[in-house]
């Protein structure tokens, strides 16, 4: 522990930084990835283009994929938009397979009614197709969270300054505590969005929790009738 308080503020400046460079990718990987999903409904040809070449995006190689952005986006080689860009298609990749089943989820009666009842197209999608997707997104989009915070800790090896820099300098000066400090701060900080995230789909999607305990009450009711019918009368 000598090592984290003499260097604390190290720390806490990496953590930041490495907080920074996890939120953006992650918001624009979910914008990204909503309409490419939705998209999806268009029909089997639809999804399985999409969802294919989404998921290939996840199998390029980090580290080439770093040395080629900047030549791409004409950034500079150290520049954190690199890092950023990089880790958004990654997110991309992952959250369109989430947000396709999301909302495939969506029955088609309900979509078919919401129309009935006059809503059109785009107020359809806002009030009826988005929200009951929810619960799907939500989970897809904390997978992507932990995933692009395990990420972004590759970025130290293109000049990043984050988190990932304990583990190079602690293993490069034989410094387990240093490299022990990065790993639990970047467990913490996953620990912590994913809660972030929990709460806003409990704030946010009130029903996913009233249908989650409605099913709860429904397999107590199913396991105690048969105790109650095999009961002497």
């Amino acid at each position: 522990m000598s090592w984290l308080f003499a260097n604390f503020e190290l720390v806490w400046e990496l953590s930041l930084n490495h907080i920074r460079l996890s939120i953006i990718p992650i918001v624009l990987g979910f914008v990204i990835a909503v309409p490419l999903g939705r998209a999806t409904l268009a029909g089997r040809a639809a999804r399985g283009t999409i969802v294919t070449i989404t998921s290939l995006l996840y199998t390029i190689p980090s580290l080439p994929l770093f040395v080629i952005l900047p030549a791409i986006l004409g950034t500079r080689v150290l520049s954190d938009i690199n890092l950023i860009v990089a880790l958004t298609i990654y997110a991309v990749a992952i959250m369109v397979r989430s947000s396709a089943d999301a909302f495939a989820s969506v029955s088609v009666d309900t979509k078919q009614s919401a129309t009935a009842m006059g809503f059109s197209r785009w107020s359809r999608f806002w009030r009826v197709e988005f929200p009951l997707a929810g619960p799907v997104l939500l989970a897809g989009l904390r997978i992507v969270s932990v995933s692009t915070i395990a990420l972004v800790s590759v970025g130290v090896l293109i000049g990043s300054q984050n988190l990932g820099y304990l583990f190079v300098n602690g293993k490069a000066r034989n410094n387990l505590e240093e490299v022990v400090v990065g790993i639990v701060a970047s467990l913490l900080i996953a620990l912590i969005f994913d809660m972030i995230l929990v709460a806003a789909g409990r704030l946010l999607l009130p029903w996913n929790r009233n249908d989650k305990a409605s099913a709860r009450r429904a397999d107590i009711a199913s396991m105690a009738a048969p105790i109650k019918a095999s009961e002497p009368a």
